[in-house]
Formats: structure tokens, sequence, C-alpha cells
């Protein structure tokens, strides 16, 4: 499954690159989701099911889908890209 989050984190930042300018709140947002992703792709996450509360990692696949709704009328192109990453997050339990 981390080839698939991977190759659709890719995907995002390609699509990133070639859209316009984003708002600050969208940048803050998006890196915030892309740096707790990496971190969990590197085994930082939590293991504990207390620990996962705190953890920043903790509900990705919803923030993900969040972003993603956002995203959909601001920025069309992004969103499914988004929504992709909800639903691997969430086919992972995150």
């Amino acid at each position: 499954m981390d080839s698939k989050l991977k190759a659709t984190l890719n995907s995002l930042h390609s699509h990133l690159a070639q859209s316009g300018p984003l708002d600050e709140e969208s940048r803050t947002l998006l890196a915030q989701l892309d740096g707790d992703i990496k971190q969990l792709l590197a085994g930082n996450a939590a293991a504990s099911a207390d620990a996962a509360e705190e953890s920043s990692t903790y509900g990705l696949a919803e923030r993900a889908q969040e972003l993603g709704a956002k995203f959909a009328v601001k920025h069309p192109h992004l969103e499914p890209a988004l929504r992709e990453l909800g639903n691997i997050l969430s086919s992972m339990g995150i």
C-alpha cells in the first residue's frame, strides 16, 4: 500500500507544481498534511491508541478528504488526487 500512497503523493506534487499560486491557508494545510504523511511513511507514527490520538498522523484520511472538498471549488484539478489520498489512508486505517 505504501507504493500506491507514494505514487498518489507524487501525483499531487505534480499537480501542485503545474497549478497556479495557492493562498496561504491552502499551502499551509497541504504542507502539514504532506509532512504528516511523510512522517507516517517513515514509520514514526505512534503505535498505541492513546499516542495515536495525540499524533499528528491521527485522522489523516479525514483531513485529506476535507482538503479535497475545500479544493473542489478553488482548485478542482487537485481535488481528485486529494480524494484518492484520503481513500488510500482510510483503507490503511489511518
